[in-house]
């Protein structure tokens, strides 16, 4: 028996007789949710996208109701999932499927990949699940199963790499059950060819596996590029005024891009932000043209968030203003309630779980009785 239909095989035993993995969308047969649970499976971990799956089908049922959604609406719902370029792009595709194809999805893996936010990996996905059609899927879990068991030590990351996996995965691929095979390898290599710690005393296809026999689990897959972590720092300024705080949202093409955030200073360096005090509060006030009548509140202490390719560091100001303030026109204010509805990025999530409105509206009451 070749490598191939041996892998093949013994894969497909184990994910029938032995794979107890379950998630919502295993053996789904409507398209939208498979969609949707691809899309929110891209670079994120199935137990992470778990909940916000269960929260997008009970809040959206059907793409016309995802379709019709406002998207800050949208964006609040995936609050937290990261890569916002995702949840953009679903929006988009569903409104494309539910007015330009009349809430049918396309049916063969050329026109599903054509769908805005969709890749190859997706398609394949999409087209094996929702259509039964023989193609195979090539992810992370792929790659690493594929590049251990058969000794293959081409970075997964080069374009040869790319070439030589897709070509291999569709070689195992049984094109009589593509679900079926294309799950089965998935939960695979997230049970049990595992990145860190793998079970490979329990792997049902050890007897062949080259890097096994090899003693090389743990030096492959191979990869070419490592990511360079860019460092930024962040001052963000809560700014206070009549029961309401100061919003901004972001539309450049960068980090939380159309995410809300407080209106903020970013320094070029290190040096430059931890040395921020309260003398560097009142010259960002003046440079804003806003007023500054009452004294800073307090400032917390630093987080940060690790992003793909970046690290951000920030640190939040609460500052009480008194007497008439007219804010930049890109501003706006939102009472605590209104704050809560709109979508911000986990930093600033992070900063207020970690008490500042709480501070705001002891804060904004202390004042009222004192006036």
């Amino acid at each position: 028996m070749d490598k191939s239909k041996y892998f093949r095989q013994k894969l497909l035993h184990w994910h029938h007789t032995i794979n107890e993995r379950e998630l919502p969308w295993k053996g789904e047969k409507d398209v939208y949710r498979i969609w949707l649970s691809e899309i929110i499976l891209q670079q994120t971990r199935a137990e992470q996208g778990l909940k916000y799956y269960e929260r997008f089908v009970n809040q959206y049922p059907t793409v016309q109701k995802l379709a019709k959604a406002p998207i800050e609406e949208v964006y609040k719902l995936w609050e937290g999932l990261g890569y916002y370029n995702r949840c953009r792009n679903l929006h988009a595709t569903a409104q494309f499927i539910a007015v330009e194809l009349k809430g049918k999805f396309p049916s063969t893996y050329e026109t599903i990949l054509e769908l805005k936010g969709v890749g190859p990996y997706t398609a394949a996905a999409i087209a094996s699940f929702g259509f039964g059609l023989p193609h195979a899927v090539v992810d992370g879990n792929v790659f690493r199963v594929l590049s251990r068991y058969f000794g293959i030590d081409t970075a997964i990351d080069s374009t040869e790499g790319k070439k030589l996996f897709q070509q291999l995965a569709a070689e195992c691929l049984d094109t009589t059950s593509p679900a079926f095979y294309n799950q089965a390898i998935m939960d695979f290599g997230a049970t049990v060819c595992k990145p860190d710690l793998p079970d490979c005393l329990n792997c049902p296809i050890k007897g062949k596996c080259t890097a096994f026999e090899q003693q090389l689990v743990n030096e492959l897959p191979v990869k070419a590029k490592k990511n360079k972590i860019r460092s930024r720092w962040f001052r963000f300024y809560l700014l206070m005024h009549d029961g309401k705080i100061a919003v901004q949202k972001r539309t450049a093409k960068d980090i939380w891009s159309n995410l809300y955030e407080f209106p903020n200073e970013e320094y070029a360096s290190e040096k430059e932000w931890k040395a921020a005090d309260s003398s560097s509060t009142e010259l960002w006030l003046k440079k804003n043209n806003i007023k500054r009548t009452y004294q800073q509140l307090s400032a917390t202490k630093a987080i940060k968030q690790q992003l793909s390719h970046q690290l951000i560091h920030g640190v939040a100001v609460a500052v009480q203003l008194n007497g008439k303030q007219v804010l930049h026109s890109n501003r706006e204010w939102k009472t605590v309630k209104e704050l809560k509805q709109l979508p911000f990025p986990k930093l600033l999530n992070d900063f207020l779980k970690a008490g500042v409105l709480e501070l705001f509206t002891w804060k904004h009451t202390t004042v009222n009785q004192k006036t």
